[in-house]
């Protein structure tokens, strides 16, 4: 194999190779994003789930040191009945707008005329919330956190931010995509010519070589 074949096809590879590495990046972003938008829009009652996780940001400091503002975190759907005494949960804030969504720990939990309630209350506050939470009110229970990427989440829901994370990525992939299956037809293109013109050598040399014989 000649030396310019050897790094045509090393920089194959290496192009393969980014491409690829782009693909798992941007396509789970897009796939993540898409989803959550449309959700949002289409069932504007409940929190955009994925698989049964919700990630929601956190915007106050209730629950510091464990959970900070800012921070964007994973909760879990979860049946009422399966949260215990120290957990921390996700739930609609009844002494709210009715959207609001806080993030606190379980200090007790009891049943009321076949409903569940909880008792909660955040770990940098000194008293619990005020009013107790029912199972239907309850989000999910919460699983990880992400520090500082609520910040992010929440640039990601401005126009800029939709732009950036959504339609730039879209952008990259069909451009990269395009960029590649160019270079690929270029570097094949070249790969034939360099054959045929192989060709072309060894038939005036055997040309040549019949010719001296002939005489």
């Amino acid at each position: 194999m000649s030396k310019a074949k050897e790094k045509t096809t090393v920089n194959h590879k290496i192009m393969t190779a980014i491409g690829i590495v782009l693909c798992i990046i941007l396509i789970p972003i897009l796939i993540v994003n898409l989803t959550l938008i449309v959700k949002s829009y289409t069932n504007t009652e409940e929190v955009p789930k994925i698989g049964g996780y919700a990630p929601l940001i956190v915007l106050t400091g209730s629950m510091e040191p464990e959970i900070l503002s800012g921070d964007l975190i994973v909760v879990e759907q979860i049946d009422g009945a399966d949260v215990r005494v120290g957990d921390v949960i996700a739930f609609f804030d009844p002494d709210g707008n009715g959207t609001s969504i806080l993030t606190h720990r379980v200090i007790e939990l009891y049943d009321e005329e076949g409903t569940i309630y909880f008792r909660t209350q955040g770990d940098a506050n000194d008293t619990a919330d005020r009013l107790p939470v029912s199972e239907e009110k309850l989000v999910g229970i919460y699983v990880a956190r992400i520090g500082g990427a609520g910040n992010i989440a929440m640039f990601m829901q401005t126009t800029a931010g939709l732009i950036i994370c959504v339609v730039l990525p879209l952008i990259l992939l069909i451009g990269w995509d395009l960029f590649r299956r160019k270079r690929y037809e270029k570097m094949n293109k070249q790969d034939t010519e360099a054959l045929l013109a192989e060709l072309e050598a060894l038939k005036a040399a055997k040309a040549e070589e019949q010719k001296s014989s002939d005489q």
